[in-house]
Order: C-alpha cells, then structure tokens, then sequence
C-alpha cells in the first residue's frame, strides 16, 4: 500500500532580524491512510510548524507535500484554502472558539464556508454534537462550558465535514488526565469507524496510547521514524 501522505526534504524557514531560523528542516515521511500518527519533542522542536505545513496552514520553504496525489505546495493561497476546507479538520488546544456564537453555530460554521443550505448544516451540526456527546449543550456559548465541553465542541467543528484528515496541535493540553482521556476515546472510536488519518502534536502520554506510531523531532529535524 502506498503512502496517503508523503513529504519530501520539507523545509520551513522564517527571517527573524538578521538571522535565519530553520523551523523544519528537512523532514522526509511517509503516512498512510487511517494512521494515527503522533509527533513529539521539546518545545522550540518545530512540532507545531510541520503540523501547519502539513495541514497547509502555511506554506513550506522548499521540498514536497503530496497528499493522496495532490501537491499542496504547488497551490496558491486560496486554492490552499480550498484544499482544507474539503479534506482537512482541525483541532485546537485553544479550541478556538467564536465567542460570540453558540456551540451549535460553532459546530456548523465549517459547513456555512462550503456553503450548505442552514436546514442541513444545522441538521449536520447536530448529527456530529450527539456523536460526540454535546448536543446537550448545542444552546451554550464558549463562556458557559468547561473545558472539556469546549473541547467537544471544537471536536465536533472539525468533524462535522467528515474530513479525511484530521490534525490536532495538543488537544489534550488544556484538559485533566480523566478528560484527556475521554476526548482521546471519543476520537479515536470515530477515527476507527471513519478509517480518518489524524495526525497530532502532543507532548501527553496518555496520547501515545492512542496512536499507532510516534515520530520526534529535535531542532527542526527528524530523529527517527
């Protein structure tokens, strides 16, 4: 079987006064379709970085990123845009929220981008917050949940397109041990039935009992895969 994500010598580079930083730096791997992969190191290791560049929140420095054949770096920045918008979820340790809309709203936003219809978006909407447990407080804006519960919330946004693949940049990071590992069971019983590739930051080990491999980078490079 074939890889479903290939990078080839990635690099990311940023001018920081007069210095160069290499972000990522060199980074070739291989993932395939319905891996869970996680990627680990110290803080400053460019963990973050590869994850944007994977998920074509930025754009790489040189190299290659082919994902079921197409080549995010050969898009612009709309047809990037274009690109995650059908294929690719996110979630935030932050969760990201839109203060001012309820969960509900929240949850069909990625669905208002697409431009579906609001009968069926809110019908999708709700769909995916019964799935994940949520719905109960589809009414509640970002202020009246805990952390948990905007955690679910912001699962279920990135969810709700039923994207082929989803990254999460340390998902856990803001959650207790117990609600760490609530979230990482509803995701990862989701993925399993969906067959979703995720992809994940995570410094947490209760992740690692989550994922099927682990890859580390130190210094913007790859340390073993």
């Amino acid at each position: 079987m074939g890889a479903y994500m290939e990078l080839i010598d990635v690099h990311k580079e940023f001018i920081l006064g007069n210095n160069k930083i290499k972000a990522v730096d060199g980074v070739s791997l291989s993932v395939h379709k319905g891996e869970r992969l996680r990627i680990s190191g110290r803080s400053g290791s460019g963990k973050s970085t590869l994850l944007n560049l994977m998920a074509g929140l930025e754009k790489i420095t040189l190299g290659k990123i082919i994902i079921d054949g197409s080549h995010l770096e050969q898009l612009n920045e709309r047809d990037r845009i274009r690109y995650r918008r059908k294929n690719i979820g996110f979630i935030f340790q932050s969760y990201n929220l839109l203060p001012q809309y309820t969960a509900l709203e929240n949850v069909a936003l990625p669905l208002i981008l697409r431009g579906m219809e609001p009968k069926e978006r809110l019908e999708k909407a709700r769909e995916i917050m019964e799935r994940v447990g949520i719905y109960s407080h589809a009414k509640h804006k970002p202020n009246e949940m805990s952390g948990g519960q905007q955690q679910r919330v912001g699962i279920a946004r990135a969810l709700v397109t039923n994207p082929n693949i989803v990254f999460a940049d340390e998902p856990t990071g803001n959650l207790d041990t117990r609600t760490s590992k609530e979230v990482m069971d509803l995701l990862i019983k989701f993925f399993i039935k969906e067959g979703t590739t995720f992809i994940l930051v995570s410094h947490d080990e209760i992740a690692a009992e989550y994922t099927t491999r682990t890859i580390y980078l130190e210094d913007g490079k790859l340390i073993n895969s």
